[in-house]
């Protein structure tokens, strides 16, 4: 009798083993909320990925990729959600529709393991190349979590605010400047100047530009 409970007991510690491990280690989903918090700038459609925390998709100080330049500074993900997608790093990859004012939220949904990250981008109108971007954010394991998202300069074409230069219904101008290869590196963005066709006034932002709420489904 005292074989059969103590059978019984290690049965119960291994199996209760299994179900945490399995709770660890299962996927889950999750909806995303980005709300635009600046008082003047819009976001371009939002790209939003869950993926290994080895996969970066871009370096402050350093040189950004082409993909994220397509996306600082005409709007286009596409680039961007299909470096992350053939990566093979990525579990979903996702984005919204249409632009983003100010005070507006969107959810998307994503699905997440135990060990991927969360990172979003999308860019700043009206601006020459500078987007909003969370990047390798770890999802709740139950219940919500908040984050505050900055902008950064891709450093990809020259901040010279003028309307020519830029796309989005505030200015109506050319998405991509190929003659112009800007600072060459990534950096936080200094907001608006208002040395050219862009008003301090009507765009400036400081710190944050995004807040991000994600919450277990």
């Amino acid at each position: 009798m005292k074989l059969i409970k103590y059978f019984l007991a290690v049965s119960v510690i291994f199996s209760g083993s299994f179900a945490h491990a399995d709770f660890y280690q299962k996927e889950r989903s999750y909806t995303v909320s980005i709300t635009n918090i600046t008082k003047g700038v819009y976001f371009t459609p939002v790209l939003a990925a869950s993926h290994s925390r080895f996969l970066k998709t871009f370096t402050i100080g350093e040189e950004a990729s082409d993909e994220i330049g397509a996306m600082a500074e005409g709007g286009d993900v596409a680039p961007l959600s299909e470096l992350i997608y053939q990566s093979g790093l990525a579990n979903t990859v996702t984005q919204s529709t249409g632009l983003l004012g100010p005070g507006e939220t969107v959810d998307l949904q994503l699905t997440a393991g135990r060990w991927d990250v969360l990172s979003i981008a999308a860019m700043l109108l009206p601006t020459n190349d500078t987007f909003v971007a969370l990047q390798g954010k770890r999802f709740p394991f139950r219940g919500g979590i908040t984050y505050l998202a900055s902008a950064y300069d891709a450093g990809t074409e020259t901040n010279t605010e003028t309307c020519a230069t830029i796309p989005g219904p505030q200015c109506g101008g050319s998405p991509f400047s190929p003659e112009d290869a800007g600072e060459g590196y990534v950096y936080p963005a200094p907001g608006i100047h208002g040395e050219a066709d862009l008003s301090v006034k009507a765009y400036q932002w400081q710190g944050p530009v995004a807040k991000i709420v994600v919450r277990a489904n």
